[in-house]
């Protein structure tokens, strides 16, 4: 069973931090509107219909599609990693399902989108480690950490 969700304020300042990384400057229309949704709703934090969730019960994923300034379908996610009861920040690119054949003529653009998508994703990742908050690669350094320990005894 996993712990609860993470606390709202946690939440909103890793939404800022994705924000400020992604756009680095003025946000677009949809995603201001969606930020006037997330700070109009008055019920639980992760019920805002902003959020999508797994199918789960209860869920162990929710994510929102802000995007960026290149991309639109780039996600910020809340997951609960595998054998984890805590809550996780990650950026999902949402790139990798639909990579064009080598030989498409939209290959190699569509792979320098993905790069792209990438290096902005560990750049959020990386500030919201900074901040403090959790994410996946701290999950995967502490698993590690306690795997590392327990073949010491």
């Amino acid at each position: 069973m996993a712990d609860d969700l993470p606390d709202p304020a946690e939440t909103l300042k890793a939404i800022d931090i994705y924000l400020q990384t992604a756009y680095e400057g003025d946000l677009p229309l949809r995603v201001r509107s969606q930020m006037k949704v997330l700070d109009a709703w008055h019920g639980p934090f992760f019920n805002c219909s902003l959020f999508v969730h797994d199918p789960h019960d209860p869920p162990t994923r929710y994510y929102i599609r802000f995007g960026n300034k290149f991309y639109p379908h780039m996600k910020l996610a809340v997951e609960l990693p595998p054998s984890s009861n805590h809550f996780v920040y990650r950026v999902d690119t949402h790139d990798r399902h639909c990579c064009p054949a080598p030989s498409a003529p939209e290959y190699n653009e569509f792979r320098q989108l993905m790069d792209n998508n990438q290096k902005l994703a560990e750049k959020i990742e990386g500030a919201w480690d900074t901040a403090g908050l959790p994410t996946f690669k701290a999950f995967l350094r502490e698993d590690l950490k306690r795997r590392q320990a327990a073949l010491q005894i």
